[in-house]
Order: structure tokens, then sequence, then C-alpha cells
């Protein structure tokens, strides 16, 4: 991991424009696979991806095999992205003020993304055949 906090900002839903930081949260395991996070003024959508360029196989595997239950299970909206280089979701989550509880929900997060994509690059070794 590369960065050492998860910085939440506010932006305007009709621009996409910036209007303010509303935390920095440590980051733990996990969150290096998130890729962007930002507050509309009604919830918090998360993105995250592989973390690394996979091939053309992998992709069908990787969206076959990942496990959205477990993210669904603990409350959160979870949802394919489907125009992005690599296998994207987005988490969507109500805006938490108290901040020590915000940064528990994101390494809660944090965690889930990090054992489900380890458990999916372990399922899809020695599968290329099947996605080919």
């Amino acid at each position: 991991m590369d960065f050492s906090s998860l910085v939440l900002m506010e932006i305007d839903k009709e621009t996409g424009l910036f209007i303010k930081e509303l935390g920095s949260y440590k980051a733990t395991d996990g969150a290096e696979y998130i890729s962007k996070m930002y507050y509309d003024g009604e919830k918090i959508n998360l993105f995250f991806n592989t973390y690394k360029d996979v091939e053309e196989w992998e992709y069908s595997a990787i969206f076959d095999l990942f496990n959205e239950n477990v993210f669904k299970e603990n409350g959160y909206i979870i949802e394919e992205v489907d125009d992005e280089y690599n296998p994207t979701w987005k988490v969507e989550f109500g805006f938490i003020h108290e901040h020590q509880i915000m940064e528990n929900t994101l390494k809660k997060i944090c965690s889930l993304i990090k054992k489900e994509m380890d458990i999916v690059f372990l399922s899809i070794k020695d599968k290329e055949e099947e996605y080919m």
C-alpha cells in the first residue's frame, strides 16, 4: 500500500465539482483497491477495482466469481461498473458524521474487498481455458 489515508470529498451532484473535504480516514489492508470515493450529498460512492491490470479472460472470470453478496449482507449497495478497463464495482452507503464510526465502516469495507479479491484471484487460477 502506497498511501496512509482515504480522503472523502463532497461533490456537487449536478456539476461533479468538489465542494469540500469531509474527512480523512486511516487506510487499512484492502484500501489499495479503492480507486475513488466521494459523497454526493445523499450517499457515499466508493469505487474499487482489481488494483492491477487483468487479461481479457480474467475480466469475465472475476466478474463471474466475485461474491457481491457479502457486501449486500452487510447492508451495502453494490453494483458492477462495466465501462472501466479492469473489473470495477461501486459500493454505496450513508455518510456517518462520527469520525471513528465512519473510519470503522471504511475499515470493514476494505476488509471485505481484500478478502473477496484474495478469494476471486485464487478461484480464477488455472481457469483460463474456461474463459477463452
